[in-house]
C-alpha cells in the first residue's frame, strides 16, 4: 500500500529512542542468524521451531503445560522476530522506525518495550483464534507494529507523514489519512481475503491491543489526539 519515510514530530520526554533502535537491531540480527545463503530467506526449521503454529495450541495437553513446553511459552513472542526475507523485514522495520520513537516518547522506555511485546502477543492470540488448527507458522513483526501504528494514530493523528506510494511517489499526508486507511484495509482484508500469506487477523489483533493498552500505559501528562506535532 505505502511505505512510511519520515515524520516531523520531535521527541519531548526522552532524548534518544534507544528501545526502538534496539528492537530494530534485534530483528536484523535474528534475520542474519536465521536466513539461508545469499538469498536472505528464512530457514523453514526456524519458522517451525519459533514461529506461532495455531495447530500446536489447538492440540496441546495439560501435561505439556505442566512440563513447560517451550514452544507454548515462547512462540507467542518469538514469532515476531522472524521474517521471511529482507523485504518482509524492511517493510516492518520502516513502520517501527518512523512511528516507534514517538510512541516510546509517550510511554517511556520500559513501558514501550512491554507495550511492543504485548501487542505482538495480542496479535498472536487473535491470529490463533481466527486460524484455529492451522499448521502454517505465523512469523513477522507486523502484529507488533500494528499496535505501534494504532498508538501513533491515537496520539498524533494530525502530524504529516511522508510516505512512498506505489514505491515511487513521495507524499506528505496526515497520519489520520494514511494510517487510518492502512487500518481500514486490514479490517477489509481480514473479512474478505482468502490469502494465507498475509496474516490480516494478526494485524487486527495487534491494533486492538495497542488501542486498549495505550490509554493505560502512556504518561499521564501525554494527551490523546494531539493537535500539533
Amino acid at each position: 500500500m505505502f511505505i512510511p519515510l519520515h515524520d516531523k514530530n520531535e521527541l519531548v520526554h526522552v532524548r534518544l529512542q534507544y528501545v526502538t533502535f534496539g528492537l530494530i537491531a534485534l530483528n536484523v540480527l535474528v534475520h542474519l542468524i536465521t536466513q539461508s545463503g545469499a538469498g536472505g530467506f528464512l530457514l523453514q526449521d526456524y519458522a517451525v521451531a519459533y514461529g506461532l503454529v495455531p495447530d500446536i495450541f489447538a492440540t496441546f495437553s495439560l501435561d505439556e503445560i505442566a512440563q513447560g513446553n517451550p514452544v507454548l511459552l515462547t512462540s507467542p513472542l518469538s514469532y515476531a522476530f522472524l521474517h521471511v526475507d529482507w523485504m518482509h523485514l524492511i517493510g516492518n522495520m520502516a513502520f517501527l522506525w518512523v512511528f516507534g520513537d514517538n510512541v516510546e516518547d509517550a510511554l517511556g522506555h520500559v513501558r514501550f518495550l512491554l507495550f511492543y511485546c504485548l501487542c505482538a502477543m495480542g496479535a498472536a492470540l487473535v491470529h490463533m483464534l481466527a486460524n484455529w488448527g492451522s499448521p502454517i507458522p505465523l512469523i513477522g513483526a507486523s502484529g507488533a507494529t500494528a499496535g505501534i501504528i494504532m498508538a501513533y494514530l491515537l496520539l498524533h493523528p494530525n502530524v504529516r507523514v511522508w510516505i512512498l506510494i506505489l514505491g515511487r511517489i513521495p507524499l506528505p499526508i496526515p497520519a489520520l489519512w494514511c494510517l487510518g486507511a492502512w487500518l481500514a484495509l486490514q479490517v477489509y482484508n481480514s473479512v474478505t481475503s482468502t490469502d494465507d500469506v498475509v496474516a490480516w487477523w494478526a494485524h487486527i489483533g495487534g491494533a486492538l491491543t495497542g488501542a486498549i493498552l495505550l490509554p493505560v500505559m502512556k504518561r499521564k501528562s501525554v494527551s490523546l489526539f494531539q493537535r500539533s506535532g
